[in-house]
């Protein structure tokens, strides 16, 4: 994978709330992670606010914090920007917003509405709620933001066995497929069908979510060196089967059997969020083989 050293990095896409002091009481499950490095991380399978690893936050309630995009600003205005962590993941969300800017109004025939995504640190005020580092990456549909504390992809790497640089693109494209279920009503669709529902069908409804953000994830991906900033410049250069087969491996990697292993407990499906690793493995494949969003149609 090889990301394209003249494109514009376009960091109006992020908002940086690193050092903000965000966060406060109550908030999601979790450990919380960074500082002194990767200290007691316990892998848990949060059902209750996100469903695990990579999930949608639906708490409700809390304030938000606010950012500033000066030092990303000045870091990815630099030479040899691309060799900055925040600076290629800013070109990540770049590539995959200009994907769906394009492929919202052709397939779902509905005009894209862009999503930011809040980089913090430690812990963060979100209109879904306060959340920590420890709940992973997740997307809130009450403010259509992405969230992530970019020190999880060294949990990522070293707690959960997924170290290939594809992994990261591959997390903010399943949250941004969760952006696009919002967009065209299917998370809603999905959250109505769930009310007055059972425990297990909760969580199996849950489970076809989850997929299907895996399957646009790998939509994208097909994609991706067709994306372009906003002068014609393509973002990516290169992407090759070797990202795609990292990206497969890191969607097996959080799959709820693995993690419920991992953690020690036995598996149980009934309690199943995500789905399993062969499951959200095959949705990405899916999506990368087809590149096209209706191939992962579901139904609520």
């Amino acid at each position: 994978m090889e990301l394209n050293e003249n494109a514009d990095i376009d960091t109006s896409q992020v908002e940086d709330r690193r050092g903000s002091g965000g966060g406060g009481g109550g908030g999601l499950g979790g450990l919380p992670i960074g500082g002194g490095g990767l200290v007691g991380i316990i892998i848990t399978i949060v059902v209750a606010v996100v469903g695990g690893y990579f999930g949608i936050n639906q708490i409700g309630g809390g304030g938000t914090d606010t950012g500033n995009n000066t030092n990303i600003q000045q870091t990815c205005s630099q030479d040899n920007a691309t060799q900055q962590l925040e600076c290629r993941n800013v070109l990540y969300i770049n590539s995959i917003q200009a994907y769906w800017n394009k492929a919202t109004p052709q397939y779902f025939g509905t005009q894209y509405q862009p999503a930011k995504t809040v980089i913090f640190s430690r812990q963060v005020n979100t209109a879904c709620g306060a959340a920590d580092s420890g709940v992973g990456p997740f997307y809130c549909p009450g403010d259509n933001q992405v969230y992530i504390d970019l020190t999880f992809y060294d949990v990522l790497s070293q707690q959960l066995g997924a170290p290939g640089e594809f992994a990261q693109p591959y997390v903010l494209a399943h949250e941004y497929g969760h952006h696009i279920q919002d967009i065209t009503g299917q998370e809603a669709k999905m959250r109505r069908a769930q009310q007055g529902a059972g425990e297990s069908e909760k969580n199996a409804l849950s489970v076809k979510l989850e997929l299907q953000a895996d399957c646009y994830a790998g939509v994208w991906s097909k994609a991706a060196t067709e994306t372009t900033d906003t002068k014609g410049q393509k973002l990516f250069t290169s992407l090759t089967q070797q990202d795609i087969e990292e990206g497969i491996q890191t969607a097996g990697q959080i799959g709820d059997d693995v993690l419920q292993k991992r953690s020690g407990n036995p598996v149980n499906p009934e309690e199943f969020t995500h789905g399993t690793a062969a499951q959200r493995q095959q949705n990405f494949q899916k999506g990368y083989d087809s590149g096209n969003p209706e191939s992962c149609n579901t139904s609520f």
